[in-house]
């Protein structure tokens, strides 16, 4: 069946008002760009035209600018779900103009196929090759974009011509069945491969096809300061320590890493430390400091959803993807995310935190408690069903005007029970095996900032004596003084 080649505008046409749209790829990489900018200018003219135009709206997480940007600025959003992380999205949802629903990230694909959540009409995504009987291969990012094109009753593709044909190898594309058909995922180790190198579907549903040549839309990591640097060289210590321990095998376990500036440098610090081994990675973005631990042998394999990577090292992997290609693959966040597989095969995971508490609680999602982020993203996939779960987080910010610790979490992602380890520029608190008390004390010598320690001891003082000593009265008093005063120091207990 011949494919049926268009422009952007005119794939635009396929979507209408009130129709649900799942957008592939997996933070900017891999994420659609030249359709869903269509599909805003679409629904802007029709705003002017006094006519209605939005759409409910899927990804794997993130998109770009020109995805989510684009589509906020033009209101032309009703729904969406399950992360994001651009400006215009993140303040149209906290204006309460787009209904959004945080979602594990692990969850999304089978909540659409289990009939919780409507099915897409429309599925738009990237691809480096798509032929003619059907077969789609992704470009640096999957996501969600198998369950989209199989449930889907329309598909277009943006054939992105700055991502060559010779990514396909690097995918391992899988979708495991329903219960109660549901069976074991088989994958014992990240370097196992259990799928297809592409999305195979009915090439009826592929409606159009747009040729475009974009670069991914993934922002340039900050450098390393010394709070960063500090944070990693804190991991580093922290597993190091475990292996001479025995907690951690000395041929030691897979890794799992947050997205951003602590996660480049804890991973760097890791590649650094010469008494940690060469390791593997079983997570959902591969960051820029993977490639270079990859060259080096301090990475052995890295399994991820997504290459969320700068175009520079994009290119390293492209010319030299026959190295590349046996050392990394990316699959589905169903299994990337994959709450039988972090188990099974023992991950170390490493997350960040916004704001954590004194008893150990994890806040990674709204400012204030009220304003929406980013979203949970697959922090919680990982933390619950971790080997041994560490958030790490700088302990202030605003140049000291916001304690990133405080007496109670103003909302809870990441309870006490899956917490285990919490570490800052200033150290690291052991939560594992203690009372809510013990952790308390064991976080404020450890992590919080020295302006604080003395805030948050007064606390305690003012809490009745309980199993988990809280002064409902007080409890907030830190972000109450931040939102009146612009300064969490001024709270008095």
């Amino acid at each position: 069946m011949a494919l049926k080649f268009m422009t952007a505008q005119e794939a635009a046409e396929f979507v209408n008002n009130g129709d649900i749209v799942g957008m592939g790829g997996f933070t900017p990489a891999g994420a659609p760009k030249d359709v869903p900018t269509a599909i805003a200018h679409k629904a802007e003219k029709l705003h002017a035209e006094g006519k209605p135009f939005k759409i409910g709206m899927y990804t794997g997480a993130s998109t770009g600018d020109s995805c989510d940007g684009m589509l906020a600025r033009a209101q032309a959003v009703q729904f969406r779900t399950p992360y994001q992380s651009t400006k215009d999205m993140r303040a149209e949802l906290n204006k309460q103009n787009v209904h959004y629903f945080d979602l594990h990230l692990s969850e999304l694909a089978q909540n659409i196929r289990y009939g919780f959540l409507p099915k897409p009409d429309v599925a738009i995504v990237e691809a480096c090759i798509v032929t003619e009987d059907g077969e789609i291969v992704p470009t640096a990012g999957v996501g969600n974009m198998p369950t989209f094109c199989h449930l889907a009753d329309k598909i277009i593709v943006e054939l992105n011509e700055a991502m060559p044909a010779c990514m396909r190898g690097l995918h391992d594309i899988y979708e495991p069945a329903d219960p109660p058909y549901r069976k074991e995922i088989p994958i014992y180790k990240p370097s196992d491969r259990i799928g297809s190198d592409c999305i195979k579907v009915d090439p009826k549903k592929i409606v159009a096809v747009v040729k475009t040549n974009r670069p991914n839309e993934v922002g340039k990591f900050t450098e390393l300061d010394e709070t960063t640097k500090r944070i990693g060289d804190n991991v580093a210590a922290f597993l190091e320590g475990e292996m001479k321990s025995g907690r951690i095998p000395k041929s030691f376990l897979p890794i799992q890493s947050g997205v951003g500036n602590i996660a480049n440098a804890v991973l760097g610090a890791l590649g650094e430390n010469p008494h940690i081994p060469a390791f593997e990675m079983y997570t959902e973005v591969i960051q820029d400091s993977v490639v270079g631990l990859l060259k080096e042998g301090r990475v052995k394999f890295a399994s991820g959803c997504s290459l969320t990577i700068g175009a520079d090292k994009l290119q390293d992997i492209v010319d030299h993807i026959d190295f590349f290609r046996d050392k990394i693959v990316l699959r589905p966040q169903e299994l990337s995310n994959n709450p039988e597989l972090i188990r099974r095969m023992g991950l170390i995971t490493i997350n960040t935190a916004l704001e954590a508490d004194i008893f150990g609680n994890i806040n990674s999602t709204h400012v204030l408690g009220t304003k929406m982020m980013n979203g949970i993203g697959g922090s919680g996939d990982f933390t619950r069903n971790a080997y041994v779960s560490i958030y790490t987080t700088p302990s202030t910010a605003k140049d000291g005007a916001i304690s990133a610790i405080v007496p109670m979490v103003s909302h809870m992602d990441h309870s006490e029970h899956s917490v285990k380890i919490l570490i800052t520029e200033n150290g690291i608190a052991d939560l594992r095996g203690k009372s809510p008390i013990q952790r308390a004390h064991e976080i404020i010598e450890n992590c919080v900032a020295d302006e604080y320690k003395d805030l948050l001891r007064s606390y305690l003082k003012t809490c009745p004596t309980a199993h988990t000593p809280h002064n409902l009265h007080k409890a907030f008093n830190m972000h109450e003084a931040f939102a009146e005063l612009g300064d969490m120091r001024k709270a008095t207990f």
